[in-house]
């Protein structure tokens, strides 16, 4: 055979048994043993590249990040985290901590950045595909909805601080919401959509639809899990509010006509 070949195995080892599948010819097979030389050199071989210095701070980073995530799933607000606990989530020492952030709302302003940049790029790739204005509209929704499940831990720290305690983040996440709006608005110029709507109009249009984006975030991260069905119906109410925003957008700008 020349494609997928499954075999099974059963090795013995300490007494335990282990059950392994071996998927193509030429992949080599794996076998643990106990003596010290065999263990070694599987190390040696296995033994990843050490990082560089810019790899080992940008992991730093990332984990500072992470850790204030990780507290906030427990149902902490972003005001109530101190860097030392952070500093202790992420498993670094706080000095580590003022080499990348000068203190937690600089922390908090990174995680608005990040969640901001990659979500706006991911729905211009939506709206670049050349397909009708329907099947564009579920599909910038998949994208969203895919993209909040796979991020719950910012969408929970976006949805609690856009109206919590620290000022300083209330104001980045409406600053990066204002950026939503105008790209949106911009790209629905370029597309020739609504052309008699005065850039005024315009962006209100898209300043209802990224609120309801916003109101569906917070919706979808209460579903409980494992529910498809319930999936499904939010969806597509989530989908149909759109359209309707969308529609009353068309009707305003036919008025704008006469």
């Amino acid at each position: 055979m020349t494609n997928c070949v499954c075999s099974y195995t059963e090795l013995l080892v300490d007494g335990l048994s282990f059950c392994y599948f071996v998927y193509y010819p030429f992949v080599l097979n794996m076998i643990l043993k106990r003596s010290h030389s065999s263990t070694k050199a599987t190390e040696e071989r296995a033994a990843p590249e050490p990082l560089s210095r810019s790899e080992r701070k940008d992991l730093t980073r990332a984990s500072l990040l992470q850790a204030a995530l990780t507290l906030m799933a427990e149902g902490r607000s972003f005001t109530s985290l101190a860097l030392r606990e952070i500093a202790r989530e992420a498993g670094v020492v706080p000095n580590a901590f003022y080499r990348h952030f000068r203190n937690t709302d600089e922390l908090g302003l990174a995680l608005v950045e990040d969640v901001g940049i990659t979500l706006r790029r991911l729905l211009r790739e939506a709206r670049k595909v050349d397909v009708s204005p329907q099947e564009m509209l579920r599909r910038s929704v998949a994208v969203y909805l895919d993209y909040i499940k796979r991020n719950r831990l910012q969408f929970v720290f976006i949805s609690s601080e856009r109206s919590g305690g620290s000022r300083i983040l209330r104001l980045a996440i409406r600053n990066d919401v204002s950026h939503f709006i105008n790209e949106m608005a911009q790209d629905f110029r370029a597309r020739g959509l609504y052309p008699h709507l005065p850039t005024t109009d315009l962006q209100m249009v898209c300043s209802m639809i990224v609120m309801t984006m916003l109101s569906a975030a917070t919706d979808f991260l209460d579903l409980p899990p494992d529910q498809p069905l319930l999936e499904t119906e939010m969806s597509e109410n989530f989908v149909q509010q759109l359209k309707i925003i969308l529609l009353g957008g068309s009707v305003l700008n036919d008025a704008r006509t006469n």
